[in-house]
This record gives C-alpha cells, structure tokens and sequence, in this order.
C-alpha cells in the first residue's frame, strides 16, 4: 500500500478530513513523509513526462521531481504536515486593557485552484482579557497556517480561530493582504490588483471606535 493511501486509511478510521488546507499532523507516524516524498517524487515525474519533456537526457529537468517533492512536503506547504508551534501562554499580570498589535508579517502561501503562489502581509491586533502569547509566536502561528495550499479567505478565518482559542481575547483583528499569482502570473495578469481580507471578533466586531484605532494603529 502506497504511504498516501495509509495516511488516508488512517485518517478515515479516526472520522477525520484532509481537505487541501487541513493539518493532518496527528495522523502522521515516523517516516511517512520521507514515503510520502518518495511518492510524490515518482508522480511529479511522471507529470513532467505527460508534458512532452525529456526528464532523461534534460539536464534542467533531471532532478526537478525530486525538489518539487521535497518543497511541497517539507516547505510551502508543510503546514499540513507539521505539528502545531509550540506556543506558552502565560497570565496578563499587568492587567494590559489596550489594543496592541502585530505586523506586518510576512506570510507566503498558495492557491488551493491553482498551486502557485500568494504572498503579502498580515496584521494582527489584540485586546487582551487574562491570557497572553509572545509577540514571536503570532508570526510562528501565522506561518503555519499560511503554509498550505487554500484560499485567503479561509486562511484568514482560520488564522483568527486558531488565534481566538489560545488567549479567548476580548477583541480580535485580523487583516490580510496579499498578491496572487492565479491572477498576475495566468489568468487575466493583473499585475497590480492585490486581496485584502478580514476578521473582526469581539470589541473590534462591535465597537466601531476599537476598529478604527486598530486600522490607524496598522496604516
């Protein structure tokens, strides 16, 4: 049985779902991904091949399905792979009742319809109630669920559900704005054109006063 089909086994058994832009860490045992790699490795030869180019005797092709393989499963989308950051929240001991925010971060990701690139910059601002994280973590954080093929839309929800269960803030902003590749490399070509998506949660969804400090604080 090939590895990607032991991992789905084990995922359907444990009523689980792999959608493109899932973490399926939990269902992963040792050496899976080195298979899995192996694997995609050998199907992105044979996709290079359906192509009409001479993997054999093209020295730019030569070991392209070997990195191809490699950079899906260990970089850009690794994020389906990879346990969640270890993260340490500890109390608000100072009580801290303002807005504070981070960004903006970098973040690279990939068009679920397409596989090619997103890139751009996300914010996040916090009213915090009685627990918080270290400002690092929030970028670790924001990497790992960027780094997997998916929509931004969604991506930016689940980067503020992930963020919501870990401290329950008393306010939530999350913005994110970035350049698609399906639309400036292919597809109309766009070159100019950029998403911006948001998510507001709590005092920033409800007070219009907290939601426009946040958007000053990030201009």
């Amino acid at each position: 049985m090939s590895a990607s089909e032991s991992i789905k086994g084990r995922i359907q058994q444990g009523e689980g779902t792999f959608f493109a832009n899932d973490n399926i860490s939990d269902y992963l045992i040792e050496g899976d991904i080195d298979r899995l790699q192996s694997e995609v490795e050998e199907k992105i030869l044979e996709v290079l091949k359906s192509l009409v180019i001479d993997v054999e005797n093209d020295h730019n092709t030569k070991e392209t399905a070997k990195r191809v393989a490699k950079m899906y499963l260990k970089e850009v989308f690794k994020g389906r792979y990879d346990k969640m950051p270890k993260v340490t929240e500890f109390p608000n001991a100072k009580e801290l009742d303002q807005i504070y925010t981070i960004g903006p971060i970098t973040i690279r990701s990939a068009c679920s319809h397409h596989l090619v690139p997103i890139t751009g910059r996300a914010w996040i601002g916090v009213l915090p109630s009685d627990r918080v994280i270290g400002i690092s973590k929030f970028v670790r954080l924001t990497e790992w669920v960027m780094a997997r093929p998916q929509i931004q839309e969604e991506a930016t929800v689940q980067l503020a559900d992930l963020v919501e269960r870990m401290i329950t803030p008393k306010g939530l902003a999350v913005v994110v704005e970035a350049t698609h590749q399906c639309m400036t490399w292919r597809g109309v070509r766009e070159s100019e054109t950029k998403m911006t998506t948001s998510v507001m949660r709590g005092t920033f969804l409800n007070d219009p006063d907290s939601r426009a400090e946040f958007f000053r604080l990030i201009k």
